[in-house]
């Protein structure tokens, strides 16, 4: 096609950007009717040309940040995770508060809101890259990785979890893995993960026998879902039976464009649980294909970690694709009940402002650096 010679960097992942968003197109018209009729009498155009507006701008963002070579962001990191730490504080006390959760923050004047942790965690992934190209040598020992890797992560993962338990954790994990990948002893990363462990059995205890006391007052809706989740209560458990009842209808081929009856009864058809609309519509088909539209990703991502020579765009790039694919794969799983409700929403395909604009942020820092290695091969054909 035309419009790839204008787009640098690898190729198929601006392709499965333009696929993804294509369908978030068509699936989040059909899943609006119900929220058209409640808030717009009716006029699903609004929500249609809204929702493509912001992905249009999304894309316009992706390219400006594919256009910028990736070391301009080693610095932006340093400053953005130091003003992510206040930003988180100021969401937990003066956020706006929306299902017992306080995680968002309003931009005045615009009438947008924002997730602060869609910020701190690119934030904190790009700072992990830099600290590990930056620090390498000095990452030898379990007091060395505490100082300069640990507490960052830890500081604003425990700023994210009382607000989002999930994004704290996926984020943790990633990090984890970042680390792993950049060279990190395995006994230091084996001796993290088993302190967490334990730190996590003591957290859930917590949750169990005093949820009313754990800050936030979060601590109910945890349990609530993790007992509903694992003793199959329909009641306590809405949103995952209808979800179910969309995949089962769905069956292989689905109902068509348009057709799907649970987006009158799931409460986030658009968002969190758009992957079952999907598969009610276009089948289960569309669904394994979707899944591997993300492992394909995933694994260009591994591609350009094996292919780029500077170890900070490596890490920048399989960081951020692995949050990417960790985030979508949660969110099919919630959508299929093998994982509690985390309101993770499906990235580039489910509705959204910010998280959409967040998401593209990251698509076009991959590209940067899949861009530079390029432009590499480039340079050296013209001097062979």
């Amino acid at each position: 096609m035309r419009v790839f010679s204008y787009l640098k960097g690898d190729k198929v992942i601006w392709a499965i950007m333009f696929l993804l968003s294509i369908l978030s197109i068509l699936v989040v018209y059909s899943a609006v009717v119900t929220l058209a009729h409640k808030f717009k009498q009716g006029n699903t155009e609004f929500y249609l040309m809204k929702h493509f507006g912001i992905i249009a701008l999304g894309f316009g963002i992706a390219y400006m940040f594919h256009k910028i070579k990736y070391t301009v962001f080693s610095k932006v990191a340093q400053i953005g995770f130091f003003l992510s730490i206040p930003l988180l504080l100021y969401t937990l006390l003066k956020g706006v508060s929306a299902g017992e959760a306080s995680r968002w923050l309003e931009i005045p004047g615009l009438g947008l809101t924002f997730q602060s942790s869609d910020i701190a965690k690119l934030m904190l992934l790009i700072y992990v890259a830099r600290v590990l190209t930056v620090k390498a040598k000095k990452l030898v020992d379990f007091k060395s990785v505490l100082k300069y890797l640990m507490l960052p992560i830890g500081l604003i993962c425990a700023l994210i979890l009382p607000a989002n338990f999930s994004t704290a954790a996926l984020l943790f994990v990633n990090c984890l893995l970042l680390m792993f990948l950049g060279g990190i002893d395995s006994k230091i990363i084996l001796k993290i993960f088993s302190i967490c462990v334990l730190a996590g059995a003591l957290f859930f205890t917590w949750i169990w026998f005093a949820p009313n006391t754990i800050p936030g007052g979060r601590g109910s809706t945890w349990k609530g879902r993790i007992e509903g989740f694992s003793n199959g209560d329909k009641n306590s458990n809405y949103q995952s039976e209808q979800a179910k009842i969309a995949i089962a209808t769905g069956g292989v081929i689905g109902k068509g464009p348009g057709n799907s009856t649970q987006r009158a009864f799931l409460p986030q058809a658009s968002s969190d649980f758009i992957y079952a609309i999907i598969i009610e519509e276009y089948g289960l088909l569309s669904g394994f294909v979707m899944l591997f539209l993300y492992m394909i990703l995933l694994y260009r991502g591994v591609k350009i970690l094996r292919d780029n020579e500077k170890p900070f765009g490596s890490f920048v790039a399989i960081g951020l694709t692995f949050s990417l694919v960790f985030q979508a794969l949660v969110n099919m799983a919630v959508a299929v009940n093998l994982f509690p409700v985390t309101g993770q929403p499906l990235p580039m395909v489910s509705m959204g402002g910010t998280s959409i604009w967040f998401t593209m942020i990251s698509m076009g820092i991959i590209l940067s650096v899949s861009r530079s290695i390029e432009d590499k091969s480039e340079e050296k054909l013209e001097t062979a």
